[in-house]
């Protein structure tokens, strides 16, 4: 059958795979970073279950990253510092990020998530890589849900204009 055939985890990567997965990487432990300086400034104790949760999930996803592309050969991004925690209440309130833009934006980057994991998906010839994805996807999906029903019952979500059009009847 050819190169693709036999145990996925014996075949080679292809270059949109390696890059897909190295550049979802990268921006995985950059976000590590993000959501422990939004933890630092959130002052809702449910946000930063949240967030907490967030870290875990995504450095779960680093290691078995990591160990895909040690595996194969690919060279590892670098990830910034971990971040030290801090006190909320030490941090200006005009400094400090508020609540529903932590929120608002964690939001955009699990969505933004959920695209990487798509395309990364849809891209791959190897089918252990597609069905790792599948379940970042998966958690990802899991996650968003939570994260918008905890915006819904704090009055976060900001909503665009509804359409409330009716065709006039005749």
């Amino acid at each position: 059958m050819g190169i693709f055939s036999g145990n996925p985890k014996e075949q080679p990567m292809h270059y949109g795979e390696v890059f897909g997965v190295w550049s979802y990487l990268l921006t995985a432990k950059g976000s590590v970073a993000g959501f422990q300086t939004f933890y630092n400034h959130a002052g809702d104790d449910d946000l930063r279950k949240m967030l907490v949760e967030a870290v875990q999930r995504v450095q779960d996803e680093i290691v078995q990253i990591e160990d895909l592309l040690k595996v194969n050969g690919v060279g590892l991004p670098p990830a910034p510092p971990e971040r030290p925690h801090a006190h909320t209440e030490d941090i200006p309130v005009g400094a400090r990020f508020a609540d529903q833009e932590i929120s608002a934006s964690l939001a955009g980057k699990i969505s933004a998530g959920l695209v990487a994991c798509s395309t990364i998906m849809g891209q791959s010839v190897r089918e252990d890589i597609a069905m790792m994805f599948g379940q970042f996807h998966m958690q990802k999906a899991t996650f968003a849900g939570k994260l918008l029903r905890m915006n819904k019952e704090k009055g976060w979500l900001v909503l665009p204009p509804l359409h409330n059009y009716k065709a006039e009847e005749k």
